[in-house]
């Protein structure tokens, strides 16, 4: 009888631990972009976008929303634990014209998306 108790409480946590992933949250949060930017061969007019991405490392798939529409979508780096996010920030290139989003920082989550930029 203690082995079955045993065994049922092993297949339940089994069974409870993936689904505790999915109950994280989405990885998704607000950014305002203050100046037309570059960003996965879109142009993003300045404004307020719900940025959403999937994926870990050098293969994050990020979506920008706006109005609850997809108006642009492109690749990052995903790097987490970062202790030099003390802000969110969003970071633009300073030379080009359209400017291109290099990175967002997000502070409370101490996570970064970094961009790769198309002249590299």
């Amino acid at each position: 009888m203690k082995r079955l108790k045993y065994v049922v409480g092993l297949a339940t946590l089994a069974l409870a631990f993936p689904l505790t992933l999915f109950a994280r949250g989405k990885n998704e949060h607000t950014v305002t972009i203050s100046d037309p930017v570059q960003v996965g061969g879109t142009q993003l007019k300045p404004g307020d976008y719900r940025v959403e991405w999937q994926g870990t490392g050098s293969t994050t798939q990020v979506s920008f929303m706006r109005s609850g529409k997809t108006v642009a979508t492109a690749t990052a780096t995903l790097k987490t634990g970062d202790e030099e996010v003390d802000r969110d920030a969003v970071v633009t290139s300073t030379n080009d014209n359209p400017k291109e989003l290099r990175e967002i920082d997000f502070r409370h989550d101490k996570e970064a998306l970094i961009f790769q930029q198309s002249g590299m």
